[in-house]
């Protein structure tokens, strides 16, 4: 059997066998373009799922003794083969979630470098070497060999807005340091992850040290992640959902990218026409859908109207529609999405926000809105958004900026627009967050880069070097000579 079934439908892997659920039951997959049908995955029973993990779990040893360099010459051969599908992967991406065609065909180019430089960076792995006497009253003769060895069965959990590129962010450091991976994607973006696991197979994945679980996270999520067999698990979604994972997963380590509310604070000194420019672009890229999203301006309120006036001219110029037609901002993900987004705007307005721009309201087709005089009473102000609608809250001085962050439930990332770098050191020194962004659009940055998210952000650190760090543990051997 093959990845790709005929009428739309498509297989999982299992033990380097695409195949179908045993019940032949299917989810299927919406275009948030046209609503149109995209695809149908298999939705997997307990059962099955139980047999993909106990395969992945069968194969780890034998994985874990295989030669580094051999797990290296794998992922740079499915980094190779994904590149040849990047037209088929990025018209999957563009259909199922709704980015622009370039937007997904960048995902999959990303990825390929992303999966080069993990095979690299996996390499450069090593333990350490420790004497006795460096702690009083031990011996010189008894020595500790700390080793670097891996969790077992990774359970990998990515989502929609970034099916492949945080797919491979997770499978990538955990192959390379001998885990073998129980990979479960986004139900919207499967069919594209499904798309990246086919490069994976294309490039000599063994059998078993990869499997694919989709399904309904109702009948397969708590299963999974409370399986006797999974080692670790890393994810990428909603901080509600992560938070029940990590109460889920008790003994087992968690590594957990969650949502955000980050700040783009803007002082008196700042040039308002770079801050606006990255405010617009930080806010409102694949329609605000982005963790790492601008999702509220605090604002000197002297500078306000000028830079409110920036941003507006800006937003006029987005073109709003669908992905198929080069939007800037398209669909949201689907409707239940957009309706949320429209309840913060109500709020907001009921309780005397004002509305400076209020793009139009077509199903979960949603216009940019930039709402202004935003109050701590607001929802908005403290919700995370996830869609095209930018509050700006105005304030006195840098300190109430930091005391609104410190009150968030998130602490992701920031930014500070100012010509005082010495000014913007001691505001960041100030914030509790993962990343502070200086002059600059919040964002997730070149992969290598460290990435984390603190407070209902996550927890763990992300990131090639930091990921393929997360993926091992210390095993120690105390020679006593």
């Amino acid at each position: 059997m093959t990845l790709r079934q005929q009428n739309g439908q498509f297989n999982t892997l299992l033990n380097n066998e695409w195949v179908e659920s045993g019940s032949g039951e299917t989810i299927k997959i919406y275009s948030p373009d046209d609503h149109a049908l995209t695809g149908e995955v298999p939705a997997l029973s307990q059962e099955e799922v139980d047999t993909a993990i106990r395969s992945t779990a069968a194969v780890q040893e034998n994985w874990e003794a295989s030669e580094g360099h051999e797990r290296s010459q794998l992922l740079h051969r499915w980094a190779d083969e994904l590149e040849k599908m990047t037209a088929e992967i990025g018209l999957m991406i563009h259909k199922e979630v709704g980015k622009t065609l370039s937007s997904a065909e960048g995902e999959v180019k990303r990825t390929a470098e992303l999966i080069r430089h993990t095979a690299e960076e996996g390499l450069r792995t090593h333990g350490s070497f420790i004497q006795g006497d460096a702690f009083p009253g031990a011996s010189k003769s008894t020595k500790a060999m700390v080793q670097k060895v891996p969790h077992g069965v990774v359970l990998a959990v990515s989502p929609f807005n970034y099916p492949v590129n945080l797919a491979a962010s997770k499978i990538a450091p955990a192959l390379i340091t001998g885990n073998t991976v129980v990979f479960k994607p986004a139900t919207q973006g499967a069919v594209s992850g499904l798309l990246m696991v086919e490069a994976l197979v294309k490039a000599g994945l063994p059998e078993g040290v990869l499997n694919v679980v989709t399904g309904r996270g109702s009948v397969i999520g708590d299963f999974a992640v409370t399986h006797p067999k999974v080692d670790m698990i890393t994810f990428t979604g909603g901080t509600d959902t992560g938070k029940h994972i990590a109460g889920k997963a008790s003994m087992i380590p968690v590594v957990l990218e969650l949502g955000g509310k980050d700040p783009a604070i803007v002082l008196e000194d700042a040039d308002l026409d770079k801050a606006a420019k990255e405010i617009v672009s930080g806010a409102f890229s694949y329609s605000g859908q982005r963790c790492t999203a601008i999702k509220r301006v605090m604002v000197m309120d002297n500078v306000a109207d000028e830079l409110l006036q920036k941003v507006q001219e800006l937003v006029k110029g987005l073109k709003v529609g669908k992905s198929s037609e080069d939007a800037s901002v398209t669909p949201m993900i689907d409707q239940k999405s957009a309706e949320y987004v429209l309840s913060l705007i109500d709020d907001a307005r009921n309780k005397g926000a004002v509305i400076v721009e209020e793009g139009l309201q077509e199903k979960n087709l949603l216009g940019p809105t930039l709402l202004d005089h935003v109050t701590e009473d607001m929802e908005v102000a403290w919700e995370e958004q996830f869609g095209p609608v930018l509050p700006f809250m105005r304030i006195a001085n840098e300190l109430e900026a930091v005391d609104l962050e410190k009150r968030n439930a998130y602490g992701l990332q920031a930014s500070i627009f100012t010509k005082n770098l010495e000014n913007a050191f001691a505001i960041a020194d100030k914030l509790n967050v993962g990343t502070v962004q200086v002059n600059g659009k919040t964002s997730r940055g070149p992969d290598h880069f460290p990435f984390l998210g603190v407070k209902n952000s996550g927890q763990g650190v992300q990131g090639i070097g930091r990921s393929i760090d997360s993926m091992l543990r210390d095993k120690v051997l105390v020679l006593n000579l």
